[in-house]
């Protein structure tokens, strides 16, 4: 097989890696003291001890809140695949109370084959639900509910987390509510009577250390030696990574990118655009397809756009944003001149350009 065939399945390979969270986070879940480990032995618990328990999931955008929920959840079912239900509920899509218990019930019927309604009330939705968390519980079956981007449940009047919370409050029932945000004051959106029955465990996600960014490239760029590959290039492959990941060049690159965004979903974009300027004539990576990574990511189309403009585009481009700002989102040629206008009377300056002159700017442009 050629170089180019070899390092064409390599970057495929590689690429399908970025793209599964499953995969990128399964080095990371090996300690203990690990978010994966915590959050596992939480749920767990409750599952083993019949009990009800509520989490949150805090931290920035990016820094894998979701991944490792979904990673333990995908871990659970295959340990208890009779024993649990899994709602998910999306706080961008199901915000409002009674979208959400609607939501709740459509899953609930799903996963337990029974009839749904779409013309249930919210109080029909809310008796429906308290009442399968009860026979769950008495059947010995925990339901986890995951509500991502949280904060958003908490706006208006919480009846549904509390709804929820109250029920969970009863002996028989049997369930996990885990909330995901990027807000780390989001307990504190929770009205008094919700904030009582919620447990206020918290689990912060904070951008990877320096051990933790070189066990995830070495995890993500080397190659299987028992893969379809062949082993004299894996072990090529692998060799010339090691010495590209122990450049001092290489590292002040990554700590560069890591200084402006350090969440791991930005890193797996720096990533999978190095992976995809690799040579595939040369078939390794090289120093250069990271340079060029970081050239790319890090530049400012816009500023680009507007360096070689003139005086007068500049004034037009000012104008036409000073009507966006005052919400006129449509506007012509007459109105961006009354703006200059306005503009030039309250700054005067010596350049002012009659409004054929504009005209020809405008129609350049």
């Amino acid at each position: 097989m050629g170089t180019e065939n070899l390092a064409e399945k390599a970057q495929i390979l590689i690429r399908s890696r970025l793209c599964s969270p499953n995969f990128i986070f399964k080095p990371l879940s090996d300690s203990p003291d690990s978010n994966y480990s915590k959050l596992k032995f939480i749920i767990s618990s409750s599952i083993m001890e019949a009990c009800n328990n509520s989490i949150l999931l805090l931290g920035p955008r990016g820094s894998g809140k979701v991944a490792v929920l979904e990673l333990v959840l995908s871990d659970l079912l295959e340990e208890y695949p009779d024993t649990i239900t899994v709602i998910r509920l999306n706080g961008l899509l199901h915000s409002e109370d009674n979208s959400a218990l609607k939501e709740i019930a459509r899953q609930l019927c799903m996963e337990h084959h029974l009839l749904f309604s779409k013309m249930a009330s919210f109080d029909d939705n809310s008796q429906f639900m308290i009442a399968m968390l009860r026979e769950c519980g008495l059947a010995h079956k925990t339901v986890i509910f995951a509500l991502d981007e949280f904060d958003l449940f908490a706006q208006g009047k919480q009846r549904l987390l509390y709804s929820l919370l109250d029920a969970m409050q009863t002996v028989t029932s049997q369930a996990v509510v885990v909330g995901v945000s990027c807000r780390l004051d989001a307990d504190q959106l929770l009205e008094k009577r919700v904030r009582s029955r919620f447990s206020h465990r918290k689990l912060l996600f904070l951008p990877p250390s320096k051990e933790d960014v070189q066990r995830l490239l070495e995890h993500i760029l080397s190659l299987p030696m028992d893969s379809s590959l062949a082993c004299d290039y894996a072990a090529e492959f692998n060799e010339k990574l090691q010495s590209i990941l122990a450049d001092k060049r290489f590292k002040e690159i990554i700590s560069n990118y890591l200084n402006s965004n350090s969440t791991t979903n930005h890193l797996l974009r720096f990533l999978f655009i190095a992976i995809s300027n690799m040579d595939l004539k040369s078939g390794f990576l090289s120093l250069e397809n990271f340079k060029a990574a970081l050239s790319s990511i890090q530049r400012q189309p816009k500023q680009e756009c507007i360096k070689d403009c003139s005086i007068l585009e500049l004034y037009i481009l000012v104008c036409m944003k000073r009507l966006e700002v005052r919400e006129q989102n449509s506007y012509n040629f007459s109105s961006v001149m009354k703006e200059y206008k306005s503009v030039h009377d309250s700054f005067p300056t010596s350049d002012y350009y009659a409004q054929n002159v504009c005209l020809r700017v405008c129609i350049k442009q």
